[in-house]
């Protein structure tokens, strides 16, 4: 199963710089529990802003066509070849940033957005549209909620392209 998390503001904005826009205590609780023990992907800006380094107790795979090498991450050049590395992953959850999650949402099969009620006027990264999506569970919290978003059953795409005319099917 391909999910995405992501802290969505109102406007549907995610970041500023290369950081969160919002830090709820909670909804990092909430992150951690959700990827724990399963596969991590996430782009190189993306990568670079954890203050750590690769999340601890999980797969973390970078997407990017420049970084080549980091300890404790694996480095593929596209989303099809990250993907194609997951398939026998069980769970994979991409974690951004903004191109990460425009190129994945058509192929992902959950949400789970933490909506947050405010917006911010400073802001250069977006998640896109998620119209298609049917809710499946809200708990609502003071200025935000926990949002798990399901893919409507003909609103999916079956195959992210690799390049050179190469496909691969999820």
């Amino acid at each position: 199963m391909i999910c995405i998390i992501a802290a969505v503001a109102a406007n549907r904005a995610i970041g500023y710089r290369n950081h969160l826009l919002f830090h709820i205590g909670e909804d990092m609780t909430r992150f951690r529990e959700l990827t724990l023990g399963h596969t991590v992907v996430m782009g190189r800006h993306t990568f670079e802003s954890l203050p750590n380094g690769p999340l601890p107790g999980r797969r973390n795979i970078v997407v990017s066509t420049t970084m080549k090498h980091a300890n404790g991450v694996e480095v593929y050049g596209s989303i099809a070849m990250a993907m194609k590395a997951c398939r026998t992953d069980d769970t994979i959850f991409i974690i951004g940033g903004e191109q990460i999650y425009r190129q994945t949402i058509s192929i992902a099969d959950r949400l789970y957005i933490t909506e947050i009620d405010s917006t911010t006027e400073h802001a250069d990264s977006w998640f896109p549209a998620y119209d298609g999506w049917k809710l499946k569970e809200k708990t609502q919290r003071q200025g935000y909620a926990f949002c798990v978003y399901e893919r409507k059953k003909d609103n999916r795409q079956a195959s992210v392209g690799i390049g050179d005319g190469d496909v691969i099917d999820i």
